[in-house]
C-alpha cells in the first residue's frame, strides 16, 4: 500500500512547490506531475501514474481539481482509480475514497469546483463584452495593421513569396495566408 502523489499546474509560470510540500508532509513517496490544463485528457503525467497504482494504493492530491477541470473528468479518474482497487485522498477537503462518505463529498467538491469556473468563466465574458460596447480592443491584438495588411497582400500580388512576406512583417505563415484570404478588409 503506496501514497503517490499527483500534481498539476495549468502553465509552466506557474509552480508546483506548494503541492509538492504538502505532499511531501503527507507521506507521499512518489509523485507524478503534470503542467497542463486538466481540461486536456492526454495528460502524461496521470497516464503513468494510472499505469503505476496499483490495488490498494492511494493518490494523495492537493485538492481536486488538480485531477480535473470538470466535474465529469475529476469523477472519471476516480471512477478509474476505484475499478484498479486505489483511492483517492484530497488534503484541501479532507476527502478520503475508501469511505462512502468520502465518495460522496468528492463529487459534491467536484461539482462546487466545476461551478466556481464557470462563474469565472461568466464574469469574464461578460467583461468582454462591456469592453467591446465601449470600443475597446478584447483578446488578442492583430498581427498586423490595416496599412501593413493592405501593404502585404499588394506585394504577394507583386509576386512576393509567402516565406519573404513572413521575414518582412514579422509575421507567422497563419497570420499572413489568413491576411490574404481576407481581401475585404
Amino acid at each position: 500500500m503506496t501514497a503517490i502523489g499527483y500534481t498539476r499546474v495549468s502553465t509552466s509560470h506557474q509552480t508546483t512547490d506548494q503541492q509538492l510540500d504538502a505532499l511531501d508532509a503527507a507521506g507521499v513517496e512518489r509523485v507524478f506531475t503534470d503542467v497542463m490544463s486538466g481540461a486536456r485528457v492526454d495528460r502524461p503525467g496521470l497516464a503513468q501514474l494510472l499505469d503505476y497504482a496499483r490495488e490498494g494504493d492511494t493518490v494523495v492530491v492537493v485538492a481536486l481539481d488538480r485531477l480535473g477541470r470538470s466535474l465529469s473528468g475529476i469523477i472519471k479518474t476516480i471512477e478509474t482509480l476505484a475499478n484498479q482497487g486505489v483511492h483517492i485522498r484530497s488534503l484541501r477537503e479532507g476527502i478520503d475514497t475508501s469511505t462512502s462518505v468520502g465518495r460522496m463529498l468528492a463529487g459534491v467538491f467536484g461539482a462546487l469546483a466545476e461551478y466556481e469556473r464557470s462563474l469565472i468563466a461568466e464574469r469574464a465574458t461578460a467583461a468582454r463584452e462591456a469592453a467591446a460596447a465601449r470600443g475597446k480592443q478584447t483578446g488578442r491584438p492583430k498581427a498586423l495593421t490595416d496599412d501593413q495588411a493592405r501593404q502585404l497582400r499588394t506585394l504577394h500580388a507583386g509576386g512576393e513569396s509567402v516565406a519573404d512576406l513572413c521575414r518582412s512583417f514579422g509575421v507567422s505563415r497563419a497570420t499572413a495566408y489568413r491576411v490574404l484570404g481576407d481581401q475585404a478588409a
